[in-house]
């Protein structure tokens, strides 16, 4: 884990890269030190209908959520949600100096007994560049 999904709005796709918002946020959270290289999936989704602040479409969002299984104690889960954070925060701001956009993170944890999962990722990562 973590599994980190933004749900953003349509016009951010304008506004800045979602794809390399989306590897910057995995590099991120690999190199907060917290999440094993082969639990970090990153996923993006548009919300195609939306309606922020006053109505207007000028306004935009993106809203980070990483879930990830319990366990880690806050100031670990804290450091985490930060780092990636402050990634998203860097990466955006471009797009936040030009135009109205509220970025928002929340970390959850999961828990265990109900989190299954499988799979064979780490019998495909190699040496080289994994990153």
């Amino acid at each position: 884990m973590p599994h980190i999904t933004l749900d953003y709005s349509p016009n951010m796709e304008t506004r800045t890269n979602i794809s390399a918002l989306c590897d910057t946020l995995r590099r991120a959270a690999i190199e907060s030190g917290v999440f094993p290289l082969a639990g970090v999936r990153v996923r993006a989704f548009r919300a195609d209908h939306t309606s922020i602040a006053d109505g207007q479409d000028i306004h935009g969002y993106i809203d980070i959520v990483i879930r990830l299984r319990e366990g880690r104690d806050d100031a670990t889960k804290q450091h985490a949600a930060r780092a990636v954070f402050d990634a998203a925060e860097r990466f955006l701001a471009p797009a936040m100096a030009t135009h109205s956009v509220a970025l928002s993170l929340e970390l959850r944890d999961m828990q265990a007994d109900l989190a299954l999962k499988a799979g064979t990722i780490r019998d495909h990562l190699g040496t080289e560049n994994t990153q």
